[in-house]
């Protein structure tokens, strides 16, 4: 089939790939896939199998002032290829761009299956701080999921939160959650690593890798660390990642120097996403520090199945679904003290852990939006 995605980001240059790259890449080993080019992001672009069509008259970095100024492009740039490239499906997730998609698509009977990746009203709004943008962004950006979520014929999502969600607000959707590379994320030997990063190869690591932005709160892990200390002075922190659009991370640097905890608190800034197995190796437990209340109760971060095909324990704070996905090396902390204490735990034990996450390789999920497509398909030809 000809399948045209619409995706949450710079599908080249972001720096951090999201389900839809994992998915589609697979996607397009036995389907031609095309993708139009928001170019918001900087840094290298990835090598893909999609064929990429430029969208981007003003490449301007701040992402709201990119879509909006780049709305008409987009929608131009969308409704040629569906018009000249014989597309039999749209999909996609993202707010100005999704709407674009569902009209295009709409103008020439091209069904639409909306893949809702996160609540965008919450996430679209999370980069600013000023209440009253807030408050403009998170209203204007409902009332545009909404629309773009009406005018689709299938609407896909990531979590068993994010589907009651929805249906409380009137919409079915399909449940695909995230999943991982079982071929790459896997437990690896970390002692090299280690030593690049120069960290003594009988420290004890507790870890976070993902996006350094206020959503996680890796400031109460660096408050966590002085009480950490007192019970092992060889203790630190490894934060691999970096901040994509704030000044997060040079928030916690401050906040570490302030505590007197710098030395302890490692920071790599962005990786490579195919060196992030690497990182992962060194560390004794890996963190998901999820802090919004809004989001807590949708999300299933990816990272839950990074960390796990890697063999690590994961600390959490108290996110529902990934409550539900379990498992014996998942452990939850509600404060601080908590925190502290939990960690004292793992040090003491050093747990190694066997888990199997094949189920939710990314080869799995591509086969199912593969049938979730077929279907509804089948659906368009049987009206």
């Amino acid at each position: 089939m000809n399948i045209l995605l619409i995706s949450t980001c710079d599908y080249l240059h972001h720096p951090v790939p999201s389900r839809h790259h994992a998915i589609f890449e697979e996607l397009a080993t036995r389907h031609a896939v095309h993708v139009p080019h928001f170019h918001v992001s900087q840094g290298e672009a990835r090598e893909t199998r999609l064929t990429v069509h430029e969208a981007t008259r003003f490449p301007v970095q701040k992402p709201l002032l990119h879509y909006t100024l780049n709305a008409p492009c987009h929608y131009r740039v969308i409704r040629e290829i569906i018009r000249d490239h014989g597309i039999d499906l749209v999909t996609g997730a993202h707010v100005l761009a999704g709407t674009a998609m569902v009209r295009a698509a709409r103008k020439y009977g091209v069904p639409v299956v909306f893949d809702l990746s996160d609540w965008f009203p919450d996430s679209a709004a999370a980069y600013y701080r000023n209440r009253g943008l807030v408050w403009l962004i998170r209203n204007g950006v409902y009332a545009i999921t909404r629309y773009n979520l009406d005018h689709s014929d299938r609407i896909t999502t990531v979590s068993p939160g994010l589907v009651t969600k929805l249906r409380r607000l009137g919409y079915e959707t399909t449940l695909v959650t995230n999943g991982v590379d079982t071929d790459f994320f896997k437990p690896m030997d970390g002692r090299q690593q280690r030593a690049a990063l120069g960290i003594d190869a009988d420290a004890f690591v507790i870890g976070f890798a993902g996006a350094v932005e206020r959503w996680y709160a890796l400031d109460e892990l660096i408050r966590a660390l002085p009480a950490i200390l007192e019970r092992r002075d060889d203790a630190c922190l490894l934060i691999v990642g970096g901040s994509l659009f704030t000044d997060y991370q040079d928030e916690l640097k401050r906040l570490a120097a302030r505590l007197g905890v710098a030395d302890r608190v490692v920071f790599t800034g962005t990786v490579a996403y195919r060196a992030l197995p690497a990182y992962i190796a060194p560390m004794d437990v890996c963190t998901i520090p999820l802090a919004p209340p809004q989001w807590v109760d949708i999300a299933l971060p990816n990272k839950f199945f990074e960390y796990s095909a890697c063999g690590k324990p994961i600390l959490s704070t108290p996110i529902p679904d990934v409550i539900g996905m379990g498992g014996g090396h998942l452990f939850i902390y509600r404060d601080r003290d908590e925190f502290v204490r939990i960690t004292g735990e793992l040090m003491e034990r050093s747990p190694r852990y066997d888990i199997r996450i094949e189920e939710h390789s990314w080869k799995n999920k591509a086969r199912e939006f593969e049938a979730i497509f077929t279907s509804v398909l089948a659906e368009k030809g049987s009206r």
